[in-house]
């Protein structure tokens, strides 16, 4: 991930918040916060979320990507929040939170069964004794890539500077590691300029989620299938698994 253009690239984090203003899952981790005092936002991006937890509570946002940082820094909000530039397969502050998140399908953006169960550990190492985690990623079997292609991704972009700018996607999996690999472009009508960045992303089935979850030490108390509260079910397009420590 951390050498995804998407996320490294400032002339394309510049389209970031563009296409991700809130949604399902900021609505439904301000209502889940509750009570706790800290919250330790792993994969923060630009840190909207992040920002908006910071309001009276100790947030700690940590994401790989220096520019996205950049955005993170100088949004309103941003100055109470303690930015860490680091990887949530490495992670380690020497403190524990109330809440550990990582939303945004940033779980999938690390590929390896090595690499999730990392990331996994991390979640462990910094949850408090009755502390919660709750992250997202999509169900490979809605097989949500396929609607990835030029036609079906086709959109317009309000950009401050650039004004309305055409961009979509493209898509491929990869049968033998179920990888899917997608393109995103940007491009500007007036001259023509193109952005281009490719990214590959993982789709963990459920159950092999709940197999390293549990190797983690960590309990899953409630599967949901959407941000909206379903329960998981092999048809919901997304897997969120929320829990504690064993």
């Amino acid at each position: 991930m951390i050498d995804d253009r998407l996320y490294i690239d400032p002339e394309l984090v510049q389209f970031y918040d563009l296409e991700n203003e809130g949604g399902g899952d900021v609505d439904f981790i301000m209502g889940f916060v509750g009570d706790a005092k800290s919250v330790l936002d792993l994969g923060c991006g630009t840190g909207a979320l992040t920002a908006m937890l910071a309001d009276g509570r100790a947030v700690t946002g940590a994401d790989p990507a220096p520019a996205m940082l950049d955005v993170a820094r100088k949004r309103c909000g941003g100055d109470r929040v303690e930015w860490v530039e680091g990887d949530a397969r490495s992670l380690r502050l020497g403190k524990s939170f109330d809440l550990v998140i990582l939303t945004g399908h940033a779980f999938q953006v690390f590929l390896t069964a090595d690499d999730q169960r990392a990331v996994l550990d991390t979640i462990a190492a910094h949850l408090a004794s009755d502390g919660r985690f709750i992250f997202d990623s999509r169900n490979p079997l809605a097989r949500e890539w396929q609607e990835w292609g030029p036609d079906d991704s086709r959109r317009t972009v309000a950009h401050p500077t650039f004004g309305a700018v055409e961009a979509w996607n493209d898509a491929v999996q990869d049968a033998v590691t179920g990888i899917v690999t997608y393109d995103t472009f940007y491009r500007v009508p007036a001259g023509g300029r193109q952005f281009h960045a490719q990214s590959r992303i993982a789709f963990p089935a459920q159950q092999a989620l709940a197999e390293m979850i549990a190797a983690a030490g960590l309990v899953v108390d409630r599967w949901l299938g959407s941000w909206q509260g379903a329960p998981y079910a092999p048809d919901t397009g997304e897997i969120i698994p929320i829990g504690r420590k064993a």
